[in-house]
């Protein structure tokens, strides 16, 4: 699964799902670099 992920305040990164931390941020791996930040909300279709 895809997940989108916010480090900082301007860069949004999307990578294939890893696993969720304790603290509520999620490692998402992008070719064979991990990354580790807060899970963007998901848009509702109206």
């Amino acid at each position: 699964m895809i997940r989108t992920i916010s480090i900082g305040s301007c860069v949004s990164i999307q990578g294939l799902f890893v696993s969720q931390l304790a603290d509520g941020k999620i490692v998402v791996k992008v070719d064979e670099k991990t990354f580790v930040g807060y899970p963007v909300a998901q848009a509702r279709a109206s």
